[in-house]
């Protein structure tokens, strides 16, 4: 499938100034440029199969670290087989070359002066991201005169590969790593559990002293390696107790698997539980019981932490959940996946659906970005949705729960979702799960969030009131996807956790 669509007017035009997208000439085509990569036996001994991209950007930065979600720039991809060191793949010369994937648009119509171009492949396909993926290649950048001297493909050799990144273990934080055989067996390749385990301040002043524990989740983007500290959280808690917190790593080749088990990114929820806490729970002081784990994140992280609560609640001690990804699908930013005839692209009146807004303003629209993610290939937050909710269709790949091309959700496969549809779970099995829960859900979300996911969240909050839960599901006035974590929410978060643990273990905060 080849991304491109006709020249912008108006509102969206206007948008992709916004963006910094703005780069065709929109009285004349741009002079086509073309180019040519190719990778030495020193990045990859050959032959290679996937995904070749030719990046490019106005920063001063190598264009391999973009592209940026509220500025992407400029990038082509197409997919090979059997390519082997020396071997030529080309870039445009060729306008009716339909293997070529361009974002915003074809080469021929792209204006690239000033600009500067890297090639990228992306020879390990288990990192979901592409320029800065361990073991992937890339080429020197390579600046781009005007158009009058592009009659010459431009030649990009990848020589350099992205080293593995390793953890930076201190004092304060330790490096977690656990080989998961249920991740394993259902991958056909060694699957590792990671995430940072961040000591408290008198971790090593009390030898005997046990302590509750903190699992955060990051949210999309985010993995274990922020968690490296030199020295341990400032902890000035009731009753004198510090939490052990191990920040985990949820990022697989298909985004974020939000820690659920899935027929796409594997039994990962389970993995969790069975391998890398009972390991964790060996290696360090931790209090294993359940009433002393808890859970929390932001985005992502705040819909992951909700669904380890709701399907292993007799595990954890409650979870405190941040402007999470949809709970209802009903509200899927602003989307209903169950209703027929529905648009990701387009609402009822034909309108563009926005996916992010920025203080008021829309910097985002559904379209565009499910475009620019096409492009890159799997790993993009919209497709990740799918890796974890979707079925595998027969080609080994998530089924598509909206057409790339049109924006018309399938509503058969929007209904397999409904297992993953945390309000839905909790309404078919309130019974069993009222007790389990009871004391466990808290909530938050910002009522003008970045990307509309309030709507979902005031449904679930809604649909709770009517079960009679005890949860809290709170709405914060005036606050959005980055400033609803202030310091005041933090504190009384970690304030709760506290409460909640001593009303367990009132003596526990002493030595």
């Amino acid at each position: 499938m080849r991304i491109e669509r006709n020249r912008p007017s108006g509102l969206r035009y206007v948008l992709m100034i916004i963006c910094g997208s703005l780069l065709v000439n929109a009285h004349a085509e741009a002079a086509e440029r073309s180019f040519e990569v190719q990778f030495t036996s020193d990045a990859h001994a050959g032959p290679f199969s996937g995904r070749v991209y030719v990046i490019f950007s106005k920063r001063r930065q190598e264009p391999r670290l973009g592209p940026n979600w509220f500025s992407p720039e400029v990038f082509v991809a197409r997919d090979v087989q059997g390519v082997k060191p020396g071997d030529v793949v080309r870039f445009g010369g060729q306008a009716a070359d339909k293997a070529v994937l361009a974002y915003p648009r074809s080469l021929n119509r792209l204006e690239l002066t000033g600009y500067r171009a890297q090639a990228v492949i992306r020879f390990n396909p288990h990192d979901r991201n592409i320029g800065t993926g361990a073991g992937n290649g890339y080429s020197a950048v390579v600046e781009l005169g005007s158009d009058s001297d592009s009659k010459k493909p431009v030649r990009l050799t990848v020589d350099q590969r992205v080293p593995e990144r390793k953890f930076r273990e201190t004092k304060w934080s330790k490096l977690l790593k656990v080989e998961s055989k249920l991740l394993s067996d259902f991958h056909q390749r060694p699957v590792f559990l990671k995430a940072a385990v961040i000591l408290p301040a008198s971790y090593f002043q009390q030898p005997e002293r046990r302590f509750p524990t903190v699992y955060t989740i990051p949210g999309f983007g985010g993995t274990h390696h922020s968690g490296s500290r030199n020295a341990p959280v400032r902890e000035n808690n009731r009753g004198s107790v510090e939490f052990i917190r191990v920040l985990l790593d949820p990022s697989c080749p298909l985004g974020h698997h939000v820690f659920a088990n899935s027929a796409n990114n594997g039994p990962v929820g389970d993995a969790l539980v069975t391998e890398l806490i009972p390991a964790f729970d060996k290696a360090y002081r931790s209090i294993a019981q359940p009433n002393a784990r808890f859970l929390t994140g932001h985005s992502s992280g705040g819909w992951s932490s909700l669904w380890l609560q709701v399907t292993y609640p007799q595990h954890f001690g409650g979870t405190w959940s941040t402007a999470p990804d949809p709970v209802d699908f009903r509200d899927f930013q602003r989307i209903n996946l169950y209703r027929d005839q529905e648009n990701m692209y387009k609402d009822a009146s034909g309108a563009d659906r926005p996916l992010a807004r920025v203080r008021g303003q829309v910097r985002l629209w559904y379209q565009g970005f499910a475009e620019m993610e096409w492009v890159l290939g799997p790993g993009g937050q919209l497709h990740s949705f799918e890796a974890v909710f979707s079925p595998r269709g027969k080609d080994g790949k998530p089924l598509l729960v909206w057409d790339r091309a049109t924006g018309r959700v399938d509503t058969r496969v929007a209904r397999t979702w409904e297992k993953y549809d945390i309000r839905l779970v909790l309404e078919r099995n309130w019974q069993k799960l009222k007790p389990q829960l009871a004391g466990k859900i808290h909530v938050h979300m910002g009522e003008l969030d970045t990307f509309y996911l309030e709507g979902a969240t005031r449904l679930l909050k809604h649909s709770l009131a009517e079960l009679q839960s005890d949860a809290v599901v709170e709405m914060h006035p005036g606050k959005d996807h980055g400033s609803l974590m202030t310091a005041e929410l933090r504190n009384r978060i970690r304030s709760e956790m506290v409460d909640s643990f001593l009303s367990h273990y009132p003596d526990a905060g002493t030595p």
